[in-house]
């Protein structure tokens, strides 16, 4: 799929968004007209955002009628996650001086990205923005077979069925886990109660699926019903005004982020307007594709290694020259944000990149010899990185 600028956008504004809100690690950098307290939401415009375009990669071919590749395909998601991943995760272990936190959970649950389902908040917080990547490795994972089984014999009332179950069930966990852990705690002890809302409800994956559902089912849409997709498509510009609004309206109904209905209700809320926008930005009618903004374009190609090492670049950065920077206002900001954005270009550049042409080269290789057994070598021309 060819790089659309909307969606660059908006993945920058995401990344953006949520290093703002990490920035408590650090004491923040002041309120940012009170829009770095919601900054978590970043993490579900990405769930929405991986949802459309993984959900576009995988039903296309099958609504095509073509052959879908699963090996071609988890190649691709390995080639683009782990190198990064893996040199980030062996930082944290070979060095715990980058560590934000003291305590962090053992390496076996990073390498079989298990984090999220098995994290202890109370000791083990660091590196712990990785739950947000064990969601989408486990998307990755059963997405692709969940969609080549319903397209076996598509049925319209078999998606509609099987995104309403989706849906259904992260309501159920959410409300069960609210009720029965942490009710009983919410006036008497908060520690109890935070870490039942973070253990229970905001990192495990099986409540957190809102984000991608939306995400694929745009995808759907654009690939089952283009008719629909093109008469909305007219009207993206105020879709994406509709989409601002409910977001807007989520960041107020999450005022008390672990309250019973915000729990229960605000992250289908929240993902349907993130949906809107996103559906907004992936057409070339809406202001979103339009917008030239400097540095977005790279913000968003270099997400991946900014969001898996900024929190460390921010502890390294303060427990080293922390004690000179602070206090100064922009130049406080400049040098934090300064280092991140060289870290994340190191890894981004030094690492992601060069995978990405090597995946390129292999898979041509391996297409070459599944169209002719005889081919032995490796191509030297390196594809695109998309």
């Amino acid at each position: 799929m060819s790089r659309l600028p909307g969606l660059d956008l908006l993945r920058a504004i995401a990344i953006v968004w949520v290093m703002i809100f990490h920035s408590y690690i650090i004491g923040g950098w002041g309120h940012f007209g009170g829009m770095d307290k919601p900054g978590w939401m970043g993490v579900d415009l990405f769930f929405v955002l991986s949802g459309y375009l993984i959900g576009s990669q995988v039903l296309r071919p099958l609504a095509e009628g073509r052959r879908f590749s699963f090996a071609d395909f988890y190649l691709r998601r390995a080639f683009r996650i782990l190198p990064v991943y893996l040199l980030v995760v062996g930082a944290y272990f070979l060095w715990p001086s980058i560590r934000e936190y003291p305590g962090i959970q053992p390496l076996w649950q990073f390498c079989t990205f298990t984090v999220n389902l098995l994290i202890d908040v109370e000791h083990n917080l660091a590196f712990s923005h990785v739950w947000s990547l064990c969601v989408e490795e486990h998307f990755y994972l059963l997405f692709p077979l969940l969609a080549w089984w319903l397209t076996r014999r598509p049925s319209l009332a078999r998606c509609v069925a099987a995104g309403v179950a989706v849906l259904a069930f992260g309501l159920l966990v959410r409300g069960y886990v609210w009720l029965h852990y942490m009710a009983p705690f919410k006036d008497v002890d908060q520690n109890s109660y935070g870490k039942y809302f973070l253990e229970g409800i905001y990192y495990p994956t099986w409540s957190r699926l809102d984000g991608l559902l939306t995400g694929v089912m745009l995808a759907a849409i654009r690939t089952y019903r283009p008719t629909w997709w093109a008469r909305w498509a007219l009207h993206a510009d105020r879709i994406l005004l509709a989409g601002l609004a409910v977001v807007g309206l989520s960041i107020w109904f999450f005022q008390d982020r672990t309250g019973f209905l915000p729990t229960l209700l605000g992250y289908p809320l929240l993902s349907f307007g993130m949906g809107l926008v996103v559906f907004a930005g992936a057409n070339a009618t809406c202001v979103l594709a339009r917008l030239r903004v400097p540095g977005a374009s790279w913000l968003a190609l270099a997400s991946y290694s900014l969001y898996l090492s900024h929190k460390a670049v921010f502890h390294w950065v303060e427990s080293s020259v922390g004690a000179k920077l602070d206090g100064h206002g922009v130049l406080t900001f400049a040098g934090y944000a300064g280092a991140v954005l060289l870290v994340g270009a190191l890894l981004h550049h030094g690492v992601e990149r060069p995978f990405l042409r090597l995946r390129e080269r292999y898979l041509n290789w391996l297409r070459a010899r599944r169209s002719n057994p005889e081919a032995g070598v490796v191509p030297s021309a390196s594809a695109g990185v998309n």
